[in-house]
């Protein structure tokens, strides 16, 4: 989307002033291309000076412009600090990750956990040198604990602050299936899907980390946050200094965590037009945010906003606007005239839903139409019925789709010009921004580390699908699809997350591709989803993370080594802990055989599971082809392709009109592709924070959104992670619950219920 900032000629600084200016007044709007035709100085142009910034004016405020080259980096307490918080963060997300609001402890905790302890090391440890005077000298205490140690620190934690998707294979495998696989293999499959994404992410730095305009907008989060527990500043009259901001807004979101999390969890959907209509199930339809359209639905938990589409407050207000409008569509135009029109029977299920039914509204009985073999019996799909979806899950299936196809047209017909001539000039070591230029007195990761990397994990992969062929059913040949579609995708859906925070997903053109060259086989569906898309997913992963030591200065060679080190250790961590979970937990997952106010209900697993039965089992011939239900929703791939096609002819057409570069088609139609298992009050209520922060604050109180607005994100993200985990470990290990109206979530219990005549679902009214 735009392109680095870059040093001009003596002749041409009056130019480059006005261009500077011009990338100031539209920084978050990303308008301008990534290249320039003017040329640049090289590698070997003096110092920087001050006024020097990026063109994207967040970057601008927000990151230093400077760096220490002498900072020690690789530190005792670095190493100690470091993978302390990559286990820890690795333990504590995939705890949670089972659970009904899955709750994802960002690497901002460890961020702020590891600041005294620290300091307590710096204090403490001897300051002697070991070995001195040899190459491999070093002390236990270097000196004051800097910046650049933290930062490395949040890069080990970053490693456990997500999911390791490939966890999702063993539950689907072990606990929704009820076949065996062992922990070796589960292993293997684990640690070949995070790695596999470096050689990516090793190729594609040049497009996506060193110009200027690919700008990651999250990790201004943690760049606000490091320079207010590092930086010292004077407290301003009446004000507070960043640190005290910090620690207030830490502090509140701490407290008011217990009630949503706890004492008032009804907070997290205040469905109130369900309490004024409680028989009515159209009302409880159209209010419901849990399991309807979320009209009026209010939603007043911190862990709800931000635990499917991350945080609102880093996101640039052009990309709320398009996930807001994309929303809209989706939920208010589309899915109300599927509905009420009955496309597809689609009152007899309920209008929002992941789940499986049969023709008459029950849920379909999976385990029915598997063989002895774990292969698809089709006499039993036949004698069964076909598999039909809720409303939503079509539609979204079907934006899925169109998301693919605008993502690749929107990149070639925006940014094919720009990607080549900048493929050219990565190999002149030209066009370098201010970060980049300070990044240079560095040694670089050579390539070729990399593409070992990579080499060495896919023959690693392949040997593991074929000689465990019975267990993870994948072929050799559909490893190597499924990196090209990997490879392929990673750099447009790069360009899109890099400078709008919002990633569409590539997990449903994997589960096609394969469900229609290798049907009837679910566990190569799922692996072959994973090693397609996660591979991508942690290439972006792991250039965000590029990009962040890039804005603090770390040396490329040693972020490279934590980002290694600690994919390892969440790999192994978070396998152990999901295998202690379903060992330990009984029913895990089966919503069932679970008691009504059990925790362990895993929606993001049973929305795997079910994607593995309609692509992987029964595959998408039988749902989506010629032989199923569902052809229709293919369309979506063309209108998918034309939509970016009218805006850059609209734009081609009213050059003028720079709001229409803003119109981000893969971002919008994208939208809702966290749905389900998100639902409508985490997409309302997330629009309506990222409008005030965005758009609000930013446009009238410029001044207090440079100096707050991603540090607020952070102790929001902060207060209520030490929060839950308090809760849990005080109340939740002793099964302490607190059963009152106001712990009754949503309060909409119509809002599932079928509206078709004579449909017969327990506690739902039969229309006649």
């Amino acid at each position: 989307m735009a392109s680095s900032s870059r040093h001009e000629h003596q002749g041409q600084e009056e130019e480059e002033d006005q261009e500077h200016q011009e990338h100031h007044r539209h920084g978050h709007e990303i308008t301008s291309p990534l290249l320039s035709t003017r040329p640049s100085t090289s590698r070997t142009s003096p110092e920087p000076q001050e006024e020097e910034n990026s063109p994207i004016e967040q970057v601008a405020l927000t990151v230093p412009v400077g760096d220490d080259p002498d900072t020690p980096v690789l530190t005792f307490r670095m190493w100690v600090l470091g993978t302390a918080s990559c286990f820890v963060l690795s333990f504590l997300n995939q705890f949670f990750w089972y659970r009904k609001e899955p709750l994802t402890i960002t690497a901002i905790s460890a961020q702020i956990t590891v600041v005294p302890l620290g300091h307590l090391m710096a204090a403490a440890l001897p300051e002697r040198a070991f070995f001195r005077g040899r190459p491999y000298e070093f002390t236990l205490n270097p000196g004051p604990f800097n910046v650049k140690e933290h930062v490395l620190i949040t890069i080990f934690a970053n490693a456990g602050a997500g999911t390791v998707y490939a966890i999702h294979i063993v539950t689907a495998v072990r606990v929704f299936y009820g076949k065996q696989l062992t922990f070796f293999v589960s292993l293997l499959v684990v640690l070949t899907t995070q790695v596999l994404g470096f050689g990516w992410a090793g190729i594609l730095r040049r497009y996506l980390v060193e110009p200027a305009t690919m700008w990651w907008p999250s990790n201004l989060v943690q760049v606000s946050l490091f320079r207010a527990l590092h930086e010292k500043e004077e407290r301003r009259k009446g004000g507070f200094t960043r640190n005290q901001f910090f620690m207030v807004a830490f502090t509140c979101s701490f407290i008011y965590y217990i009630f949503p999390g706890y004492l008032f969890q009804m907070l997290t959907s205040l469905s109130w037009i369900c309490w004024v209509f409680p028989y009515s199930v159209l009302a409880q339809q159209l209010s419901s945010g849990l399991h309807g359209l979320g009209i009026g639905a209010i939603g007043l938990d911190w862990a709800s906003i931000s635990s499917y589409l991350g945080s609102p407050l880093a996101s640039p207000w052009f990309a709320t606007a398009n996930v807001a409008a994309g929303f809209f569509i989706v939920m208010y135009i589309i899915t109300p005239i599927a509905y009420w029109f009955n496309f597809y029977k689609a009152q007899t299920f309920p209008i929002f839903s992941s789940g499986l039914f049969t023709s008459t509204g029950q849920k379909y009985n999976i385990s029915a139409i598997v063989d002895s073999h774990f292969h698809f019996d089709i006499e039993a799909y036949e004698k069964n019925g076909p598999l039909y979806l809720s409303t939503v899950f079509a539609v979204t299936y079907g934006v899925g789709f169109a998301s693919l196809t605008a993502t690749i047209v929107h990149v070639l017909l925006f940014h094919g010009s720009e990607i080549l001539k900048l493929s050219k000039s990565a190999f002149q070591e030209k066009r370098v921004d201010i970060h980049t230029k300070l990044m240079r007195r560095y040694k670089q990761v050579p390539e070729w580390w990399f593409i070992c990397i990579l080499i060495a994990n896919i023959v690693i992969t392949i040997f593991a699908c074929e000689y465990y062929i019975e267990k993870l059913q994948l072929p050799w040949w559909g490893v190597l699809l499924a990196c090209a579609i990997a490879f392929f995708f990673t750099l447009p859906i790069g360009i899109i997350t890099a400078t709008t925070n919002q990633t569409p997903g590539l997990n449903i053109i994997t589960e096609y591709i394969i469900g229609y060259l290798y049907p009837g086989r679910p566990v190569a569906n799922m692996c072959f989803k994973v090693y397609g898309f996660i591979s991508m997913k942690q290439a972006l992963e792991f250039l965000q993370d590029f990009k962040l030591g890039h804005y603090m200065k770390i040396p490329p060679r040693i972020m490279f080594m934590a980002q290694v080190v600690g994919t390892l250790i969440a790999a192994f961590v978070y396998l152990g802990t999901a295998w202690w979970l379903m060992d330990t937990i009984p029913n895990i997952c089966n919503i069932e055989l679970l008691t009504a106010d059990s925790p362990w209900t895993c929606p993001a697993d049973h929305v795997f599971y079910d994607a593995s039965v309609i692509w992987g089992l029964i595959g998408p011939r039988r749902i989506f082809g010629d032989l199923g239900t569902y052809s229709a929703v293919n369309w979506f791939f063309l209108g998918g392709a034309i939509a970016p096609l009218l805006v850059w002819l609209a734009h081609k057409a009213f050059p003028g009109q720079k709001w229409i570069l803003l119109i981000n088609m893969p971002v919008m139609i994208a939208a809702t592709n966290q749905m389900p298992p998100a639902t409508a009050v985490n997409y309302s209520a997330w629009i309506l924070v990222g409008f005030l922060s965005g758009y609000v604050v930013y446009k009238y109180r410029r001044d207090w959104w440079e100096r707050h607005n991603y540090l607020l994100s952070a102790a929001l993200d902060a207060g209520l992670a030490f929060m839950a985990v308090l809760i849990y470990l005080c109340l939740g290990l002793e099964n302490i619950n607190l059963k009152w109206w106001g712990n009754e979530l949503d309060g909409c219990p119509l809002a599932s219920c079928p509206t078709a005549k004579g449909i017969v679902v327990k506690g739902c009214p039969v229309y006649h």
